[in-house]
């Protein structure tokens, strides 16, 4: 079903215009509302003057030509979700839109590349060459998925942040799982595995840098991650980081403006890096969304929907688990979704996740979750595609651009469309210019004024491992004196960070 569906999504973009449409007319992309189906958009379409030119069911849409007046009535109809122009980067050439060779989606098991349309995109974009920052429980970046085509791990860089752990590597699972999502391809896989080919996330040739920031058993505080966003920072130029993932969330609730978790997503974000964060799965709770770093209005907060394990994207609908709502400094939560239910992706080596759920192992390589953890690295991933592909853009044009360009699923929510963002000539503004910044960001700099702070800058010391791997030694402090004495005396009061995953049969 998920080959087929992509072979018809190939058909209907080669799709010519009949001779007889008029000249001045423009080809567009009109997405409908859940809830209507194509057949019914089609007669919206014509009577609003417009000539339909092909059925998009895949995302529940329709082509057609449009004059400017045509244009401007469907804009106004409150069944028609999005009229866009059918851009450029569309080619009605098949060979255009078909990904590397040696990427290959014909055999992917899982639906939710397709229900955000990224195989579609791997022609135009696959992450190549840009780095995605996890802030997680680590990554086991010896697995094939993460290899380049030379063997080599594209997990170039590990650094771990919590003084609890004793290794780098991912002893619990969930930054794994996050990682395949974004970038993992199972077609590294030797040709004779079982699993070859079949799991392949969002940006296949993005390259990871794994930053843990949890003890060996996956606990950590807030403290661990925003040592994780200073690392991105301070190393972003170095491994092109241009995307960090936050699939975690702090247990204290607090406002943006002094939260010191989202002081550093800030930070990240005005240093050129688009945090993305996942919402949570407080459902609509009246605290769904009062929790750093989600809260936060600079950060792209991602929420999840079922794809129901289809690649027809008219199934799709908002997962009732997943946090939606206003923060406390009246923000609207989240900005944008992605599938995060029933997700299968890599399973880390020796970890605790296949302990604690073994029923939700697949393939002896994998596992099966779900969460807005699992939503956050879609987006991510997509995120990275458009990065690779407008590498001037700003965080704050490429957020702006995902939330543009989404579409409107079931439950009022708009999931994340890689191709269509991709498609965007010209990026999208958003208003994050007129957002009054953290009580600790100094907004001549977008850094953070550490003398309004109570925690210190970090120095990093170097080893090595598959690429570059680091380890913290000492904690510089902007006050004077070492943080390594106090740093334990202290934790306690940061808050926890909880990980957005949930076991999902």
């Amino acid at each position: 079903m998920v080959r087929r569906a992509f072979l018809l999504l190939l058909t209907v973009l080669t799709f010519a215009a009949p001779a007889s449409a008029a000249s001045g007319d423009a080809t567009h992309i009109v997405q409908l509302r859940g809830g209507v189906s194509p057949a019914e958009g089609g007669a919206i379409v014509r009577a609003a003057g417009g000539e339909v030119t092909g059925a998009l069911s895949i995302i529940n849409g329709v082509a057609a030509r449009l004059a400017p007046n045509a244009q401007k009535r469907l804009a106004g109809d409150g069944r028609i979700a999005r009229v866009s122009v059918n851009a450029r980067t569309f080619s009605t050439r098949i060979s255009s839109i078909r990904p590397p060779r040696d990427l290959d989606p014909s055999h992917l098991e899982t639906a939710y590349p397709f229900s955000v349309l990224a195989p579609q995109s791997w022609g135009m974009a696959t992450g190549e060459g840009v780095g995605v920052a996890v802030i997680d429980t680590g990554i086991d970046g010896g697995l094939p998925d993460f290899a380049d085509q030379n063997g080599d791990s594209r997990v170039v860089a590990a650094v771990v942040t919590n003084p609890d752990a004793k290794t780098a590597t991912d002893t619990y699972g969930h930054g794994t799982h996050v990682a395949g999502i974004i970038a993992g391809d199972g077609g590294r896989r030797d040709f004779a595995d079982p699993a070859w080919a079949k799991y392949i996330g969002i940006a296949p040739r993005a390259n990871l840098i794994a930053i843990k920031a949890s003890d060996d058993e996956g606990r950590g505080t807030i403290l661990d991650a925003i040592y994780g966003l200073q690392f991105a920072v301070d190393h972003k130029d170095e491994f092109n980081i241009r995307v960090v993932n936050l699939s975690l969330s702090s247990t204290i609730a607090e406002s943006y403006k002094t939260d010191p978790l989202d002081a550093a997503v800030e930070s990240a974000y005005f240093h050129g890096i688009l945090v993305v964060a996942a919402a949570g799965n407080r459902g609509t709770a009246a605290d769904a969304t009062a929790y750093a770093p989600a809260n936060d209005p600079f950060a792209l907060s991602v929420g999840a929907v079922d794809d129901q394990g289809t690649a027809d994207r008219s199934d799709d609908a908002s997962a009732e688990w997943s946090s939606a709502g206003v923060t406390q400094d009246g923000y609207a939560k989240p900005e944008i979704a992605a599938p995060g239910a029933h997700m299968v992706s890599t399973l880390a080596h020796g970890s605790a996740f296949a302990q604690m759920c073994p029923s939700c192992v697949v393939d002896n390589e994998y596992i099966r979750l779900g969460g807005t953890s699992m939503a956050a690295p879609v987006v991510s991933g997509v995120a990275a595609l458009l990065f690779q592909q407008h590498p001037d853009w700003t965080p704050e044009q490429v957020k702006a651009t995902l939330v543009e360009t989404a579409r409107d699923v079931s439950g009022g929510i708009d999931e994340v469309n890689a191709a269509a963002a991709l498609g965007a000539e010209h990026p999208a503004t958003g208003a994050d210019a007129s957002i009054a910044p953290n009580e600790l960001i100094d907004t001549a700099t977008g850094g953070i004024d550490y003398t309004r702070s109570s925690w210190g800058r970090s120095s990093w010391g170097r080893s090595s491992w598959g690429g570059a791997e680091w380890a913290r030694s000492s904690w510089g402090c902007t006050c004077g004196g070492s943080l390594d004495g106090e740093l334990e005396t202290t934790r306690s009061s940061w808050g926890a960070a909880a990980w957005l995953a949930r076991w999902d049969f």
